[in-house]
């Protein structure tokens, strides 16, 4: 059987966050959501998590996976180091399992590479082998040590390696695959008699080579699939390589990137093909985006769905729906609950909330449209205001089908303009238009001769 042993348990001390290391978000999904997804979606039948510090919070949110979850003690006189973390799962290890060991902070690595270590590790019958990077820098990781025969003798960390050592560019990714009996035996062998007084999961690998047995040593190609988050810069880092993959794969799926690098898609999103995303766009939360859309630029849209055929300027939409041919912006601004239909116009300046607006009908400039029901081929003017607050409770407008609303004017809620209604600009109503009627809500103009002199 396939195995994954998943390290979640460090304290992330140099996050400086009261959010675990493990739940801080790359492109909108926490870290530890891609470690699981990659090992349940390579083939990995048990995936056992190590928990430690922050247990039940990360305890709560993996729960959705399925998972297996051990602890693994933590107090001041425990000796910590992966080896500790590994010997908390050890009960879940059968003797005839491949065991692969992943860290919890590495959310880059993909499923191929999984599978393909997995893979190199089985078809060599190794008794375990290493995950291996060659870097231009490799200050701060373990070092490779090598047998003539290119099998791995040792690994040094860099606490403990001497300046030549030092000098070594391939390094331990912290990704193992192991034998599931010796790799228990082994772990029995390993002290912690080093200068971090831990127990270091790489000193199985010396007792196994030192007993004879082969271990591999698989370069990985792309070393971005390893790349771990210690601290806040490398946050950054890890997030702008999979901001990079998101739009890649958008881009290779039929959807135009203006500029990649000034683009931010989350994870979950879906875009449909010859759609075209601008500059300065933000798109979150499983936002689903249909063909031939215009998105952009400076725009941030948080789980809505975006028919075909849609353009977006300039503006923001927070859980809303829009349908074919609708235009929105520049600078408008879709509150949750806004459902618009087909060929509808939100122009300038325009803000509807927790409304319905039906097909071909426009608001095109300067209004507030909240808590209202608006029908088909309706024109609300500019400056118009749903007023739709009492100071206590929430009311509803209803605007019927062909209705015109003239420019500002206010709908004090409750209030219904039926069917093809027309209010007055610069009225304000209190009470209901009926069918094809025309209301005027304003006082009579008064001039009043010669006061307007000499008022400075």
């Amino acid at each position: 059987m396939n195995m994954s042993i998943i390290l979640a348990a460090g304290e992330g001390t140099r996050m400086k966050s009261d959010i675990p290391k493990t739940l801080h978000k790359i492109c909108g999904k926490e870290m530890i959501n891609y470690i699981v997804e990659a090992a349940q979606n390579s083939g990995i039948d048990k995936n056992v998590v190590v928990l430690g510090h922050c247990k039940e919070t990360i305890e709560k949110h993996i729960k959705q996976f399925g998972v297996i979850t051990v602890e693994q003690p933590i107090g001041k006189d425990a000796p910590y180091g992966t080896g500790y973390a590994v010997m908390a799962a050890q009960e879940r290890i059968n003797d005839d399992d491949t065991v692969l060991i992943l860290c919890a902070d590495g959310p880059l690595i993909t499923k191929e590479t999984i599978m393909n270590f997995m893979d190199y590790h089985k078809n060599n019958s190794y008794i375990a082998s290493v995950l291996t990077a060659s870097l231009n820098n490799p200050k701060g990781y373990g070092r490779i040590i090598r047998n003539e025969d290119m099998s791995i003798r040792n690994i040094i960390e860099e606490k403990e390696a001497s300046n030549e050592i030092k000098k070594i560019k391939e390094i331990n990714t912290g990704i193992y695959c192991f034998n599931g009996k010796m790799l228990k035996e082994s772990l029995k062998k390993i002290d912690t008699n080093n200068s971090q007084n831990e127990y270091y999961l790489t000193d199985t690998v010396k007792i196994l080579s030192k007993e004879g047995y082969k271990i591999g040593g698989w370069v990985i190609e792309d070393e971005s699939d390893v790349k771990a988050v210690n601290d806040r810069i490398q946050l950054a880092e890890v997030n702008k390589i999979m901001q990079q993959r998101i739009n890649k794969r958008h881009m290779l799926e039929g959807v135009t990137i203006i500029n990649p690098d000034n683009t931010y898609i989350e994870n979950s999103v879906s875009i449909g093909y010859d759609t075209v995303i601008y500059p300065g766009t933000i798109i979150e939360k499983g936002t689903s985006i249909g063909n031939h859309c215009t998105i952009g630029p400076n725009t941030r849209i948080i789980d809505s769905i975006i028919k075909d055929n849609v353009t977006i300027d300039s503006s923001k939409v927070i859980e809303s729906y829009i349908d074919d041919e609708s235009k929105i912006g520049p600078f408008a601004y879709l509150r949750p609950g806004s459902k618009l239909g087909k060929n509808v116009k939100i122009g300038d300046f325009v803000e509807v909330k927790q409304s319905s607006i039906g097909d071909n009908s426009k608001s095109s400039h300067l209004s507030y449209i909240g808590d209202a029901e608006v029908g088909k081929n309706v024109n609300v003017g500019c400056g118009v205001v749903f007023v739709n607050y009492d100071g206590k409770t929430k009311h509803k407008t209803t605007v019927g089908d062909g209705a015109f609303i003239g420019s500002n004017s206010n709908l004090v809620a409750p209030v219904k303009v039926e069917e093809c209604g027309y209010v007055a600009c610069g009225s304000t109503i209190t009470n209901d238009v009926e069918k094809d009627d025309l209301a005027i809500a304003r006082a009579r103009q008064v001039n009043k001769k010669g006061l307007g002199k000499n008022r400075y």
